[in-house]
């Protein structure tokens, strides 16, 4: 069940369109480039309680966004190419980047195929221990346990909760709360009140990363495509801002140490986890460049402008939410002018 912000996107996302914003602010809203997150690419399969839906797209609908941004002008380049692309003093069409987020195997089975016929290049932020097979997809650990159940008792930092989640509305209702409420607080213990909800539904968590998420036995076959770029995901997938430096230091450089002796090649890109200024911030920022990488993406949502140059391991990037997939969101999301207004509403209320 989408939440009020999603039809709130999805308002603006129209409006943009009815008032060709998309196209005669485009010039003004519009960076160098864009850098585009994904995360699933698979069929869809229509479910009652789908809370996470946002992070998966059709294969129909990949191509689309790839034929949309060669149709508005976009170049679809490399992430290798974009610190020199914006150094550049020669006149550029905008370029675009395609990324997917965890090393999941439906990007191999149903976005490679789309993307080697289309010629786009792309890369795939893989998490060492996903692709060793254990780990944590805790977020969809939360989802199948809310699905499977008709009450939960959880206690949350001394606080007990009970929850009725027999409806599809109780159970949109309980997954956002325990979400929010799981997510601002230690990660020790987001894992282990979901770990207790997988076991009352017996769901092993390392089946479940085995069953999703590509082996490195398939990420070394995809990345034998010189149109394939692999970058780090980290060791984990942790929420790197929750922990002590030393820490997340060694989730940062030693992903890409052990990612590159799995593969032979150089990893020169990182994406933090989650990614929200709340879960990466400078100090993260800081650790990448210190780990030799030479580009890093977050969440934050908006395009590439030159400016990005002095800051390369803090990239926004521009989601791809399952949500909105129509042509009209997309334009929008291209033509830069949601970020354009977010930016005008920072602004006015720090200046208030």
């Amino acid at each position: 069940m989408p939440s009020w912000r999603h039809h709130l996107f999805a308002t603006g996302f129209s409006a943009i369109s009815a008032t060709r914003a998309d196209i005669w602010l485009r010039p003004l809203a519009r960076g160098a480039g864009v850098i585009l997150m994904f995360h699933h690419v698979r069929p869809w399969h229509e479910k009652p309680f789908t809370p996470n839906r946002f992070l998966e797209i059709t294969p129909e609908f990949l191509a689309k966004t790839v034929a949309t941004l060669r149709k508005d002008g976009f170049e679809i380049i490399s992430l290798d190419e974009v610190p020199d692309r914006l150094r550049s003093t020669r006149s550029h069409p905008p370029f675009a980047v395609l990324t997917f987020d965890d090393g999941y195997r439906d990007n191999i089975e149903y976005g490679w195929p789309i993307l080697k016929r289309l010629k786009a290049p792309w890369t795939m932020f893989v998490v060492n221990d996903f692709a060793s097979g254990h780990g944590r997809l805790w977020w969809l650990e939360l989802e199948m346990a809310i699905a499977q159940l008709d009450h939960i008792e959880v206690t949350l930092h001394e606080e007990r909760l009970v929850l009725t989640t027999g409806t599809t509305a109780q159970k949109s209702e309980a997954f956002g709360l325990l979400r929010r409420r799981l997510k601002a607080g230690p990660e020790e213990h987001l894992l282990a009140v979901i770990g207790d909800l997988s076991r009352q539904i017996d769901l092993d968590p390392d089946s479940l990363v085995k069953k999703l998420c590509a082996s490195w036995d398939e990420v070394r076959l995809l990345a034998r495509d010189p149109d394939v770029t692999i970058g780090s995901h980290t060791l984990s997938h942790p929420i790197l801002a929750r922990h002590d430096a030393k820490f997340s230091a060694a989730e940062i450089s030693r992903s890409k140490l052990l990612i590159e002796s799995q593969l032979g090649r150089r990893v020169r890109h990182i994406a933090y986890p989650h990614g929200d200024p709340s879960s990466a911030g400078e100090r993260e920022f800081g650790l990448a460049q210190q780990s030799g990488y030479e580009a890093a993406v977050t969440t934050r949502p908006g395009h590439i402008f030159t400016r990005h140059l002095a800051h390369p391991t803090a990239l926004p990037r521009v989601s791809i939410n399952g949500l909105h997939q129509n042509e009209a969101a997309l334009r929008a999301l291209l033509s830069g002018v949601p970020f354009m207004a977010l930016d005008l509403v920072k602004h006015r209320s720090l200046s208030a």
